[in-house]
């Protein structure tokens, strides 16, 4: 019998069919597992969902009892502090926050203008100013008011000295400088709160963060008026774009990373901003362009109105427009004070190419004179900056700088213009601007902001002004406008000055009264 060859051994097979099934069941046993610890994890969650809540509510309610209490306390220490009238009545306290009220700005002349108004329409009022200029006295302040702008109040304002103004100043916080100084701002006002509780709180130089302090702590009525947004939404733009300015260092614009995370804080801090500007009863801006970034970050529409910064145009337009000026020297005059955004350095640039293209030309001699106002040390450090650069450029004879000049004397400098100067990016508004068009100079000013939407805009069709972005732009529209025949030049002068009739003392006062009146209500 022949042997036939045996079938092969299903050994090897059924042993890779059970490892298989085992590795499968041990899977499946671990996604089981997995499955029971997510369940208990869930399942104490939920747990500690309820205590939770329970603890988040009773913190909320002693929160709420601990504000309510400061809020009464505070209340309490109003009655205290406040004292009757002479007609044996408690006077109505309007406290403006104003902690550089003795600074020569635009901001302080709305301040006192406002102050002014209320004093003429109100009779049983007292204004307050909550300032940090202990150095001087209520007496030499309103003295450098009506010396610098011009104003004299009715009546006296009360003066509440704060101590802690420094925390509010830049140079201490080299880094998050917009959030450092918006939390100093709220310990600076609760220390004005503590010293004096108002019926009528109004922040006017932009401290936002200030007013739900007022508001909800010291049961106050609040208001502000809006110079510049703390933030804006050209600054996020800025951000993002990796542009090198000012407020956006060249190490950040290096670096992605860098410029990422600050674009982070800035819409962080935008919200914010937005939040606390909100609480706002009454908010009034300076300008179109400040108008439309208010809107787009508080969203508060209805309680919002534009009032132009009063400027003080009348004194200006008795200058008599003369066809023309000195032909001996020509003088450009720039107004604004000695702070980095105003970009002094463009001027004395633009104003050295202008020099350079002058001399190959042989026309008269040119003259810059740079006005403004110094708050602090660090505002004449800038000056002494800006002195080298004149020095580096070898125009140190052809620049000066006048620094707190009295009202008289810059009217004198404005009179004797030809060109008046203005550089900075996206200016709220420009009332340095108005006055150099009042005073009957040809304006030359940045192509951005407040100057480009409300100021230096066609008069009834007719040309007011010019406006510039670079130094090459500036230089050349400079030269342009020397160029012009003195014929020209009055036509355009003239133009200018009907133009700004809008940004009256008068206009202001009645635009400011129907805005505020929400909070005499």
């Amino acid at each position: 019998m022949r042997k036939g060859r045996c079938p092969a051994s299903p050994a090897p097979a059924a042993a890779a069919g059970d490892a298989f099934r085992r590795k499968g069941e041990a899977a499946l046993c671990k996604m089981v597992a997995g499955g029971l610890c997510l369940c208990g994890l869930i399942r104490l969650l939920c747990s500690l969902l309820v205590p939770a809540l329970f603890l988040s509510g009773i913190l909320c309610v002693c929160l709420f009892v601990l504000l309510w209490g400061i809020r009464l306390w505070i209340q309490q220490r109003k009655k205290q502090l406040t004292s009757a009238g002479k007609d044996g009545k408690q006077p109505f306290v309007i406290a403006f926050f104003h902690p550089y009220c003795n600074a020569g700005g635009g901001g302080e002349r709305v301040l006192w203008c406002a102050i002014r108004t209320l004093q003429k329409k109100y009779k049983n009022i007292m204004c307050i100013v909550y300032t940090g200029d202990r150095d001087v006295t209520g007496e030499d302040i309103m003295e450098g008011a009506f010396r610098r702008f011009n104003v004299k109040l009715s009546h006296p304002v009360k003066f509440v000295f704060l101590e802690k103004r420094y925390l509010v100043e830049a140079r201490l916080y080299p880094y998050f400088t917009l959030l450092g100084q918006s939390l100093g701002s709220v310990f600076l006002a609760w220390e004005a709160l503590l010293k004096c509780v108002p019926d009528i709180y109004i922040d006017s130089m932009g401290y936002a963060f200030t007013l739900p302090l007022f508001k909800y702590l010291g049961g106050c009525r609040v208001g502000c008026y809006v110079h510049y947004p703390t933030i804006s939404t050209d600054m996020l733009s800025v951000v993002r774009n990796q542009d090198t300015r000012f407020n956006n260092a060249a190490f950040i614009t290096k670096n992605p990373l860098f410029s990422k995370f600050k674009l982070v804080y800035y819409y962080l801090f935008a919200f914010m901003y937005g939040l606390v500007g909100s609480c706002s009863d009454v908010i009034m801006v300076n300008s179109s362009w400040t108008l439309n970034h208010i809107l787009s970050l508080w969203r508060a529409g209805a309680r919002t109105s534009v009032v132009y910064p009063p400027c003080d145009v009348q004194t200006f337009l008795d200058i008599p427009l003369e066809e023309q000026k000195s032909t001996a020297e020509y003088s450009v005059v720039s107004v604004s004070q000695f702070r980095p955004e105003k970009d002094h350095p463009l001027q004395i640039r633009a104003f050295a190419k202008l020099l350079k293209k002058k001399r190959l030309g042989q026309q008269p001699s040119l003259k810059l004179i740079l006005i403004g106002g110094c708050r602090n040390q660090q505002d004449e450090e800038r000056v002494n900056s800006l002195k080298r650069l004149c020095e580096e450029l070898g125009v140190s004879k052809d620049v000066t700088f006048r620094i707190n000049i009295p009202f008289e004397e810059l009217k004198k400098h404005l009179a004797e213009a030809t060109i008046g100067l203005h550089t900075m990016w996206n200016e709220h508004f420009g009332i340095g601007v108005v006055e150099c068009m009042a005073a009957g100079t040809v304006i030359l000013a940045h192509n951005s902001g407040g100057p480009k939407l409300d100021i230096v805009v066609p008069y009834e069709g007719h040309i007011t002004g010019f406006l510039a972005e670079n130094e090459d732009s500036y230089a050349e529209t400079m030269a342009y406008i020397l160029s012009l025949s003195p014929e020209k030049r009055l036509e355009i002068r003239e133009n200018a000055r009907q133009s700004v009739h809008r940004f009256s003392d008068q206009h202001f006062e009645e635009t400011f009264l129907l805005s505020v009146a929400p909070l005499f209500k």
